[in-house]
């Protein structure tokens, strides 16, 4: 594209990160010695970690599944059959006809609307309403609180405390309130954003000096010779740097992704 004169290249895919990496680096007018196996694991480990530590690099979203006679038997959720996006799980929420699922006849919810407790058969106002709503909702905590919830993604498994004989059944929704690693095949600005390509150049940059710093102390024609350690050594500052202002800038709450 032409932009004032110049070619402005446009970064919509990962062949197109990777290009803009090497040109970073001086391509094609300087040798970067890094094989296309090692650019993609570099590539793969940018992706990573922003996935982790940026806040673009996640979305929340409410993911459902249906429960299983496998899951009761297991006491825990593989997170593999639901999404295997998953970064974290902040909270659950169940419907269906388990004893102690709001919707059942011994619940706050449904007996407060058999007994018409918010009194809206007579005239009220707004405000004795809210007040109502508000202590069902207290006492509906007290009596049916939300079920705790602990998720790993190294075992990918969602543990929620409860009997699961006695408060599922098979055929039930169970809904979640989770973080999800965002595709960058599926949504190409990914690849746009800058905290990306600087760190992405600079773990490609400290792979070329690694490959380079093999071969120190190794003497070229015309006495030139190869100087990997300080290019490693550049690399890993710009790596410092960048991971310190996703941490600073980017990074959320962490209790806004505890599962």
């Amino acid at each position: 594209i032409q932009h004032g004169g110049i070619n402005m290249a446009i970064v919509s895919s990962r062949e197109d990160l990777k290009q803009y990496c090497l040109r970073r680096l001086g391509y094609p007018v300087v040798e970067i010695n890094v094989d296309d196996e090692q650019l993609e694991d570099r590539l793969d480990d940018a992706i990573q970690y922003l996935t982790e530590y940026h806040f673009d690099g996640v979305e929340p979203q409410y993911l459902k599944h249906q429960v299983t006679q496998t899951d009761i038997d297991n006491g825990y959720l593989d997170m593999d059959q639901v999404d295997t996006r998953v970064v974290s799980v902040v909270r659950a929420f169940q419907f269906g006809g388990g004893q102690n699922n709001s919707g059942s006849l011994f619940s706050v919810r449904y007996q407060m609307a058999l007994n018409d407790f918010y009194g809206l058969r007579n005239p009220v106002s707004i405000m004795n309403y809210d007040i109502t709503k508000r202590h069902m909702a207290m006492l509906e905590d007290i009596l049916t609180p939300e079920k705790h919830v602990r998720f790993n993604r190294v075992t990918n498994r969602l543990y929620l405390d409860m009997n699961w004989d006695e408060e599922i059944n098979v055929g039930e929704y169970l809904m979640f309130e989770a973080y999800v690693a965002i595709d960058p095949e599926t949504f190409k600005e990914f690849y746009k954003d800058h905290v990306l390509k600087r760190y992405a150049t600079a773990k490609i940059k400290h792979q070329w000096g690694t490959n380079l710093s093999k071969f120190e102390g190794l003497q070229l024609p015309g006495g030139v010779q190869f100087n990997g350690r300080e290019i490693a050594s550049e690399a890993q500052q710009e790596i410092d740097k960048v991971e310190e202002e996703i941490q600073l800038k980017y990074e959320l709450p962490p209790d806004f992704c505890v599962g």
